[in-house]
């Protein structure tokens, strides 16, 4: 896919986001089987002029060695200012925790730029 940002100003902005925790809880993704998805909305410190690209990766994870490690990591509903992180596993994957990495990418008004009318 291709998308070409025109703009005099880049903006990127990044962050990480811990997505959960549940081999302290006996939460779901650790306990439970089948299709599981948690979603944490990320709100950016600064807003884009137009909807961003956003780059997601895994920085953190722990999953338990006797079933196969099953995942999907995505942004989803990218908005000017902000996204939607979410993190998917299903069949019999057991997930302690994951934290995830994020990188925004799009136009981004200057401070330096002036409106001339």
């Amino acid at each position: 896919m291709k998308q070409i940002i025109s703009t005099a100003s880049l903006g990127i902005l990044r962050g990480s986001q811990m997505m959960f925790t549940d081999f302290a809880d006996g939460g779901e993704m650790w306990t439970s089987t089948g299709p599981r998805e948690r979603r944490r909305p990320v709100l950016f410190s600064d807003t884009f002029t137009g909807i961003p690209v956003v780059t997601v990766t895994v920085s953190m994870w722990d999953m338990a060695q006797e079933t196969a490690f099953r995942a999907d990591l995505s942004a989803e509903n990218v908005r000017v200012d902000g996204f939607d992180l979410v993190f998917r596993t299903w069949s019999d994957t057991r997930i302690a925790r994951i934290r995830a990495d994020w990188v925004a990418l799009g136009p981004m008004r200057d401070d330096d730029q002036w409106d001339v009318e």
